[in-house]
Parts: C-alpha cells; sequence; structure tokens
C-alpha cells in the first residue's frame, strides 16, 4: 500500500538510528533443542516456548513443536508415585531425593515425583533434622499437569513447578557462582554495529517501504550473541534465564503481547515528539527479604522474594556499545516501573518468568545449604546429587545466538526502538543476609512431628 507520509520521513544519524534496533522474533519448526546424558530426567529442556537448535540459534517454538512437547510431559507425568493433591507447606526430604539418586545406579528412572520435588511451587522453609540425618525443603506444593504451552504446573495454581534438574544444577554451581554470580545477556556484537553504522549512514529517508530498512538493519546488525554466566550454559537452568530474558525483549519491543494493559510495548510509551537518543537496557534482578532463621540455625524462611526490572541507557562509542553512558530514557523507565510492578500477572500469563523466580529460589537455597554448612549438621551426605560422574545431567544444545528482527513504530520523525539487557542475581547476597525469627523454631517442630516415615515428602 502507498504510504507517502513515510516517503518524506528523515532518518535520524545513523549514531540516533541505532536506537530504532532490535532484538529476536521467528517461529522454528524442529524439535526444543536435543539432550545428552539424560539418564534419569524425562521432561527435556524446552523452556518458555522457545526452542534452540544444534547450531545454538534461539527462536520461538513452533505450534505443531508445542503439541508434541505437551503429549511427551502428559506421558511422563503418569508415574503413580506422583502427589495428587496440592499443600500449603509440602515437607520434601533431601535424604528421600539421595536415596531415589541412589537407585538409578541399578537402572531404575527417577519417578516423576522426584523429578518434581514432590511438587513444590517454591521453597519458603528449610529446616535441618541432625536425628533423622535430612535437610528438609518446605513450601506450597500442587498437583502437576501440563498446560497448552506445554509448561508442567500446578493443576490449582498455573505456576510451574520446582525441577530436581534445576537444583542439582544450582547446588553443583553455586561456589562458583560467588564471584559474578548467574546471568545472562543477549547482545549485539561489535562488528555488527559497525556494519549497521555503515548501512545507516548511506539511508536518508524512510522512503515508501519501512519495512525494506528493517530488514537491511536485521543484515547489517547480523546475530545477536547469547552469553550465560554462573550456571553451565548446557542446562535447563541457563535455558530459563534465556528464555525469560527472550520474552522480556519481545515483550518490550512489542513483537508479542504482554496479556495485560498496564504493561504495553515500551516502544508504544514512547510519546509523539519523543527522541530515541540513546540505546535502553532492560534487565531483571531478584529481592528478597533478609532471610529468617531460629537461634541455633536448625530453621530458615525465605521470603518477600521480588523480582526487579532495571534500566539504563546505553551510547554508541566507536564499533561498542559504551554501558550506562547515555542520557537517561523516560519511556523506558515508566516500562521498567510497570514491569516491576506487574510482574506477577505477568507470570501468570508467561510462566517462563515464574520458572525464573522458581531458579532463584533454588539458587538461594543451594547458597544457604552450602555456605551454612547444612549437610554437615544433619549428618546428610550429599555426594550422590553433586557427583558429575554418578548423575550425569542432561546437556543441552547451548544457546548462542538470537536472529535480529529490526521493528518500530513512527512517532513524529522518529522510528523507535529496541532493547538489550539480561538477566542477574547474585543468591550469595541473600544468603548471607539474616534476621532472628523465634516463630521459627515452632514450625520445625512441627514439620518434623509429621513426617510419614512411608514415604520422603509429606503435608
Amino acid at each position: 500500500m502507498h504510504r507517502p507520509w513515510l516517503r518524506s520521513t528523515t532518518l535520524p544519524s545513523p549514531r540516533r538510528m541505532l536506537g530504532l534496533l532490535v532484538m529476536a522474533a521467528a517461529c522454528w519448526g524442529g524439535l526444543a533443542g536435543t539432550s545428552h546424558a539424560q539418564r534419569g530426567f524425562g521432561f527435556g529442556g524446552a523452556v518458555g516456548g522457545i526452542a534452540i537448535d544444534a547450531d545454538g540459534i534461539v527462536r520461538s517454538l513452533e505450534a505443531t513443536a508445542v503439541e508434541e512437547l505437551s503429549a511427551e510431559r502428559r506421558r511422563a507425568l503418569t508415574d503413580a508415585g506422583l502427589p495428587g493433591r496440592p499443600g500449603e507447606l509440602r515437607k520434601v526430604s533431601l535424604a528421600g531425593i539421595v536415596a531415589a539418586v541412589r537407585e538409578i545406579a541399578g537402572g531404575t528412572p527417577l519417578p516423576a515425583d522426584v523429578l518434581l520435588l514432590g511438587g513444590l511451587e517454591r521453597i519458603t522453609h528449610v529446616f535441618v533434622d541432625p536425628e533423622g540425618h535430612d535437610i528438609i525443603l518446605a513450601g506450597p506444593a500442587d498437583r502437576a499437569v501440563v498446560d497448552a504451552r506445554g509448561d508442567i504446573v500446578g493443576a490449582t495454581s498455573g505456576r510451574p513447578l520446582l525441577q530436581l534438574e534445576d537444583f542439582l544444577v544450582a547446588l553443583r554451581a553455586i561456589d562458583a557462582a560467588r564471584a559474578g554470580g548467574m546471568e545472562c545477556s543477549i547482545d549485539p556484537s561489535p562488528e555488527g554495529i559497525e556494519s549497521l553504522q555503515r548501512f545507516l549512514a548511506t539511508q536518508r529517508v524512510m522512503g515508501s517501504d519501512a519495512r525494506a530498512v528493517f530488514r537491511g538493519m536485521e543484515e547489517a546488525l547480523g546475530p545477536q550473541s547469547v552469553r550465560v554466566g554462573g550456571v553451565p550454559a548446557d542446562s535447563r537452568f541457563a535455558r530459563v534465564l534465556v528464555a525469560a530474558d527472550y520474552r522480556m525483549k519481545r515483550i518490550g519491543m512489542g513483537l508479542e503481547p504482554s496479556g495485560l494493559t498496564e504493561l504495553p510495548s515500551y516502544l508504544s510509551m514512547i510519546p509523539v515528539g519523543g527522541k530515541a537518543t540513546a540505546l535502553p537496557r532492560f534487565w531483571l534482578e531478584a529481592e528478597y527479604d533478609p532471610i529468617g532463621r531460629d537461634a541455633d540455625e536448625l530453621a530458615w524462611r525465605l521470603a518477600g522474594r521480588r523480582m526487579k526490572c532495571v534500566s539504563e541507557t546505553d551510547r554508541m562509542g566507536q564499533g561498542a556499545i559504551e554501558r550506562g553512558r547515555g542520557r537517561p530514557d523516560p519511556a523506558a523507565q515508566r516500562w521498567c516501573a510497570a514491569m516491576t510492578t506487574h510482574y506477577g500477572k505477568l507470570a501468570a500469563g508467561h510462566p517462563v518468568f515464574a520458572e525464573l523466580e522458581n531458579c532463584v529460589d533454588l539458587a538461594v537455597v543451594a547458597a544457604l545449604i552450602h555456605g551454612r554448612q547444612l549437610a554437615d549438621r544433619a549428618g546428610l551426605d550429599l555426594a550422590p546429587l553433586l557427583d558429575e560422574a554418578s548423575l550425569p545431567l542432561p546437556a543441552y544444545d547451548v544457546p548462542a545466538t538470537v536472529p535480529t528482527v529490526a521493528t518500530g513504530i513512527r512517532r513524529g520523525t522518529t522510528w523507535v526502538l529496541a532493547a538489550s539487557g539480561g538477566i542477574l542475581f547474585q543468591p550469595w547476597q541473600f544468603a548471607t543476609t539474616t534476621v532472628a525469627d523465634t516463630a521459627l523454631v515452632k514450625a520445625r517442630g512441627t514439620a518434623l512431628a509429621a513426617r510419614d516415615d512411608s514415604n520422603w515428602w509429606w503435608d
């Protein structure tokens, strides 16, 4: 269709136009990534509706792949031992998990209730039991079902359930994460930035075909690099980080709806006449209230976990992005504040954001167990969970690149914007910030007294 108003729209300078960028889109017709060394694990590594192919390219899962994934996971949930009811404070024995893992040596696969940590939705308490040589993880739980997106969620709550696979990754990686935390980011390459600058220098007007300019930008910038730190890049845990970052960018760019009127795309928040003079970045961080503990440090309580969206503006240097050197972007700040405020509602519609919360919880618990030497205090040998040789975890195709997609909406004479960013959290920070809580003595006593010796989890 002929659109004369596009023909007369003057493009910004290359440095300004770079703000018109880019993230990932597209769909892929394959499966959700290859898994290797998967003995005992049966759910696969697809997370948040994304696929990662053998070349490490991150894309969205096609509808047929989602259907196949859902059917496969429903078959995996036929285990008779799977918890069939919700629980307000389910108690899960780590000694019981260790015993189940030891059975794998005889060729017995891990049952679904072990893979899903007894149906836990999150961990709110950790109880140490020296007499029983055990550590108890406790929190709200639900019956597992597979939803329409292929996610394993609670039948009542719709929240993704915790997975043993992610917990083992956290336990094994937690010591190495002391320095840099756990993180991921998706960013353009310096070579791509230089190529894009050269391309934009040849563009003076948008012309009648804005899409042609966007295609040129996509080709010039090329694929964007995925970086994962603090956890193995081939783990399901890493896929959660990447998937959450990927979805955040797509929602921010308006490539898919948030489902919330309170959270429109970042692009739509830029007012008419607004200036696209910088590169906004968004990333997610975690916050907790101080962890509660009893006087003997045998009972612990995690509370107040929340995800916070943070923003800063970058500046273009010579072939590189100078982090945080740009002028503040009011629209980016408003979008980030809206995402922080409505994160819980967003996670209800996009479970990958709840999966991210799950991984944060598991990492904090791992830091607590490791940093406070809770296994030694309990007399519990966690070696079967930590030994990669005897219990190899699934190794998935490593996320490496995301296809660039340029998009925009017209605001006066300005074409807007995309963002880069990531996810960063430091579990050790939370595990070392504690406060006395005398009520935990009673909570621990009640939890241990309710133990059902016929099973390794109880309500």
